[in-house]
């Protein structure tokens, strides 16, 4: 049996993911790819669209914070139509496990969290690249970046954690993270 270092038991299988991923890190010159989540969770996030920061601890160990739950829902919410939608508690955690392996103490810049069907839809009449069951309008998506790390490094480090869709907006600046099944772009 092996320990993490939340001090509790890894199972062979997890043991045996961080040990790839933490190989996948050295070959591409990424600091060590934490998949442990940190004790106590915490996010710090800034969105680009209504200038709002929130720095949050949402969980512990075992467990998720249900008022910290909701704050980051509303955080998250369609800025453009104010409405609110619960968001993926996993996504939270890859955004958790991210930050960690880039040191545990940058923001998060949001562009995208939830977004309603309807602004799903505007903004696929202006792009082809807006999907038309865009995982944002079940609060399993986010885009974002990070200042001080570049976006093709926090790319390198999800593809290589292996829990979920990435993709990476060179142009525009940002990554696209989801808790789908694995796959990139």
């Amino acid at each position: 049996m092996h320990i993490n270092k939340l001090n509790t038991p890894m199972n062979r299988r997890q043991f045996l993911s961080v040990a790839a991923l933490t190989a996948g890190a050295l070959i591409l010159d990424l600091p060590a790819i934490s998949w442990a989540v940190s004790t106590p969770r915490d996010l710090s996030f800034y969105h680009t669209h209504t200038g709002e920061k929130l720095d949050i601890t949402y969980g512990g160990p075992k467990n998720y914070d249900r008022k910290a739950l909701k704050e980051i829902n509303h955080f998250l919410r369609d800025f453009r139509t104010d409405e609110v939608h619960p968001i993926d508690p996993q996504l939270l955690d890859i955004l958790s496990a991210i930050r960690e392996t880039f040191g545990g103490e940058k923001t998060f810049e949001v562009i995208s969290g939830y977004r309603s069907p309807k602004t799903n839809q505007q903004l696929r009449a202006k792009s082809s690249k807006v999907a038309k069951r865009s995982l944002h309008m079940e609060g399993k998506a986010i885009d974002i970046r990070m200042p001080g790390i570049q976006t093709k490094k926090i790319q390198k480090c999800a593809i290589y954690m292996q829990c979920g869709g990435v993709g990476f907006y060179d142009k525009s600046n940002f990554v696209h993270l989801d808790t789908g099944w694995v796959r990139r772009w």
